[in-house]
């Protein structure tokens, strides 16, 4: 029995889709948890009463700010985190013979400066958002410089198989002044200084969303999971069990063939054992029509064994099949014969053994 690699595939895709479903569905129920605090000023007394031993996770809203902001290069726009990236593009030649365009990215640089949030109340300084969930960065400029084409260095790109096009230079900026909402650990050191940070486990979000609205959508995104894992496994199991029952008829045909087969033996040998122990001359005659039916259709000279015109008929539709497959050479002879002769042979021999079959059976009936 073949393995029905769909129907498994589709049972592990909703596997995986159900553990995406319950992570969405646990870090949504986290954020429910998790302690608002309204103002810094609250969250400064909230620090200032909690335990000392378990973390605090909360979410702080404010506007972002830096005492030492970066200036973006291209856009000149005020920004805590700046991402600037310079991509290679180019035309190369591919096997084919045609110029494909591709891209090599040949500079990245990711800076930060210390900032926070402000929100009238006081100041949270945030620490490491450049590997939390749901920070987004604005794209500040994208400016596009062509390459200096020159006989020289296009003969050379060209030998390579290369045609320079251009430079593309991306910056990305987290702006001053942009709303955000920040989901972590927060602390306060001895100067009073509040900060928020990674938990050592637990989430870590900052977000142009607020918090109900993080909540909202990851409850959207458990329940997708969870509908698209139920259509994978319920079409996987269509597709196991529709293996499964073609399995077992095939097994049920071959076990009634095979019933068949032996059915048809022991109807011969009790025909053999009653010519045996002697017959009359009409007898005779009966068993010499039998014979002309038992005879073999492919040597023409003994009987045959079980000859089904059906199965002759599975081979000559077989053989329409190997149309498309056979080679240029039908044999592995050196003879080159015209493309299909053997084939052709083969299925005009086919049907005539089908026509003489029928034909012996509509000259006894």
């Amino acid at each position: 029995m073949l393995i029905p690699w769909g129907g498994v595939g589709c049972c592990l895709s909703a596997a995986a889709l159900y553990l995406l479903g319950r992570s969405s569905g646990r870090d949504a129920e986290v954020l429910r948890s998790v302690a608002r605090a309204g103002s810094t000023k609250d969250l400064a007394a909230i620090l200032d009463t909690a335990s000392k031993v378990l973390p605090l996770v909360v979410a702080v809203s404010g506007r972002v700010g830096s005492d030492t902001p970066l200036i973006c290069q291209q856009s000149g726009m005020r920004g805590v985190i700046v991402e600037e990236t310079a991509e290679q593009h180019f035309l190369k030649h591919n096997d084919a013979g045609s110029w494909i365009q591709d891209s090599a990215v040949m500079l990245s640089v990711s800076k930060e400066v210390p900032w926070y949030l402000d929100d009238g109340t006081g100041r949270v300084f945030v620490v490491g958002a450049r590997g939390a969930a749901g920070l987004v960065l604005t794209v500040a400029s994208e400016v596009f410089e062509e390459s200096g084409r020159t006989l020289v260095r296009g003969t050379l790109d060209y030998l390579q198989g290369l045609k320079m096009l251009g430079v593309k230079r991306t910056e990305r900026v987290l702006p001053t002044g942009t709303s955000l909402t920040v989901v972590g650990e927060a602390i306060k050191d001895d100067v009073g200084t509040i900060r928020i940070q990674r938990p050592h486990k637990g989430p870590f979000y900052v977000s142009p969303k607020s918090i109900d609205q993080l909540i909202m959508n990851l409850g959207k995104w458990a329940k997708l999971y969870q509908l698209a894992s139920m259509g994978f496994a319920a079409f996987g199991v269509f597709l196991l069990a529709k293996r499964a029952l073609q399995h077992f008829l095939e097994r049920k045909r071959r076990h009634e063939l095979q019933k068949r087969v032996h059915a048809a033996a022991a109807q011969r040998q009790a025909r053999e054992a009653e010519g045996g122990n002697g017959t009359s001359d009409v007898d005779s005659n009966n068993k010499k029509d039998q014979l002309v039916l038992d005879i073999c259709v492919i040597c023409l000279e003994q009987e045959y064994n079980a000859v089904w015109p059906h199965v002759l008929l599975y081979e000559l539709l077989f053989s329409f099949d190997e149309l498309s497959t056979l080679p240029e050479k039908n044999r592995p002879s050196c003879e080159n014969f015209p493309p299909l002769t053997a084939l052709r042979c083969k299925i005009w021999y086919r049907i005539f053994q089908i026509h003489l079959i029928l034909g012996m059976w509509t000259a006894v009936t």
